[in-house]
């Protein structure tokens, strides 16, 4: 029997090896130093703790919010996207806090050095921030500057066209260079908008560089509008800019149209009183009317006396419905009213002869009727009642018209007119004397039928009635007789042509039918 040298044969136990190092004491820097280092946004206090899945996460949500927020542009990060990376940020220190509390660190082995590696780290967040932030800024200016150039090309476009046309481009560059100005006022955008101010006036009142002064007048008026809205130190003397220009296209384009015989004149002028009573231009109005009334009253004694009237009638009217206001100008302007209206009431006896002339006789008629009524007192009175009458005669006898009366009167030869109808009859003659006078009608007689007219024998005025009648003294030559029933006689007016000679009596008789007829 063999024995065991060493005695008798004992089992011992073998404690197991544990799975993981014992937790080390509390230690609140450490824990302090894992939350500083995960709030790097890398995730290193995890990584000194040796928790990688956690580390893992933290670096993907900065490369995410890297994605998001690079290259940096105008609108910058997404508020939900910083509000989310803080979030998880904060989460991650906290969790770190909590795990490091009780884990020891893989290096550095003493915390009061890990906190202050943790410290010096956050520079990087910090400096990416501000370096962002820069970025940002730069991206925000780069875009003002994009819209004050595209701004820009709106109102250098606006230039090629009307102001009508190009009235929208021009509001929406004006609004852009208003945004600039007072809502990024520290912007380099916003300190360019005074000079652009500048173009976009000179660019809008283009019209009035050009002299086309008509064109001018709303675009000017335009740009005194826009002190309204931007404001006065981007525009300094630009607020005044428009006004004298306007005043003088106002006077121009005013004038132009009086000169041309346009209607629009007072429209423009009228604006100026109200909108500068006092300026330059506004004193020269009444000088400018002045000269239209004479250039028309110049006017009558020309080929055209007629539309020369109608213009001394037109400068009347509508000189009256100007407003002005101003010292003197008002006076001025009653007095060049009246003058236009008497010069085109002395107007209407050369229209009236020149309508004669060219064989208007019933316009003729109308025209010196009307001066006759206008002017009591003129020289050429007579003559006018003379050529409304020979108007009148030729009207019926065309031939009567060749000539223009004269104011002669009385001749060598009788002519006695009597007046065989029951109506009042109006004599009228011309040739180389032009008068008319008025038969009472014959309260004995009557109007002749058709069938007395065609009867052999018939011959008015021979039954011995005491006729109405008038004897007038006649030179020798071609008279026009032409006479017309008054009161409710429809008879149309009859005619006679009478060569008198020397030598023999006349007769003129006037008698009614369905129409008027005449005999001597």
């Amino acid at each position: 029997m063999s024995g065991n040298p060493y005695g008798p044969y004992q089992q011992f136990a073998v404690p197991p090896m544990p799975s993981s190092p014992p937790p080390a004491p509390p230690d609140r820097l450490r824990a302090a130093a894992v939350a500083l280092l995960n709030l790097s946004g890398l995730g290193l206090g995890y990584a000194l703790i040796r928790r990688w899945i956690p580390m893992a996460a933290c670096c993907v949500a900065t490369v995410v919010l890297l994605l998001v927020a690079l290259p940096a542009d105008a609108d910058g990060v997404p508020g939900a996207a910083l509000a989310g990376y803080a979030v998880i940020l904060l989460l991650a220190a906290g969790h770190g806090a909590v795990a490091g509390l009780r884990t020891r660190l893989t290096w550095p082995g003493r915390a009061p050095l890990a906190l202050l590696l943790g410290l010096l780290l956050l520079a990087v967040p910090t400096g990416a921030a501000v370096g962002y932030d820069g970025a940002h800024k730069e991206a925000v200016e780069q875009s003002l500057l994009d819209r004050l150039e595209r701004a820009d090309h709106l109102v250098t476009a606006g230039s090629r066209h009307t102001f009508t046309a190009a009235r929208s481009d021009y509001g929406t560059a004006l609004d852009v260079y208003k945004d600039l100005a007072v809502n990024h006022s520290g912007s380099r955008a916003a300190g360019q908008v005074p000079d652009r101010m500048r173009t976009y006036y000179e660019t809008v009142g283009a019209a009035y560089g050009h002299k086309d002064y008509c064109a001018a007048v709303e675009p000017l008026k335009y740009l005194r509008t826009v002190p309204r809205t931007m404001p006065k130190k981007q525009l300094g003397s630009l607020t005044r800019w428009p006004d004298d220009r306007l005043a003088t296209s106002l006077y121009e384009c005013g004038s132009s149209s009086l000169a041309g015989g346009e209607a629009d004149w007072v429209t423009r002028f009228d604006d100026l009183l109200d909108t500068f009573p006092q300026s330059e231009p506004a004193g020269r109005v009444v000088p400018a009317v002045d000269s239209a009334v004479k250039t028309a009253e110049k006017a009558v004694g020309g080929s055209e006396p007629c539309t020369a009237v109608e213009q001394l009638r037109g400068l009347n009217t509508r000189i009256t419905e100007l407003s002005g206001t101003a010292q003197g100008v008002a006076d001025g302007l009653g007095k060049a009213a009246d003058r236009a209206d008497r010069s085109g009431d002395a107007g209407e006896y050369a229209c009236g002869v020149d309508q004669y002339k060219d064989g208007d006789f019933d316009e003729a008629q109308k025209t010196m009727d009307q001066f006759v009524a206008d002017n009591k007192h003129s020289k050429n009175l007579d003559r006018a009642k003379k050529v409304s009458i020979a108007a009148e005669v030729a009207q019926t006898l065309p031939a009567a018209g060749k000539k223009l009366p004269t104011t002669s009167s009385g001749g060598s030869i009788s002519v006695t007119v009597k007046n065989d109808s029951p109506h009042d009859v109006t004599v009228l003659y011309t040739g180389p004397v032009t008068g008319s006078f008025t038969l009472k009608g014959c309260g004995s007689c009557k109007t002749y039928t058709f069938a007395d007219t065609i009867r052999i024998g018939f011959k008015p005025c021979s039954s011995g009635k005491n006729y109405p009648q008038r004897t007038i003294s006649l030179p020798v030559g071609t008279t026009y007789f032409v006479h017309k029933p008054h009161g409710d006689s429809t008879a149309t007016p009859a005619s006679d042509t009478a060569k008198l000679r020397s030598g023999y009596i006349y007769t003129e008789c006037a008698y009614t039918k369905q129409t008027l007829g005449s005999g001597y």
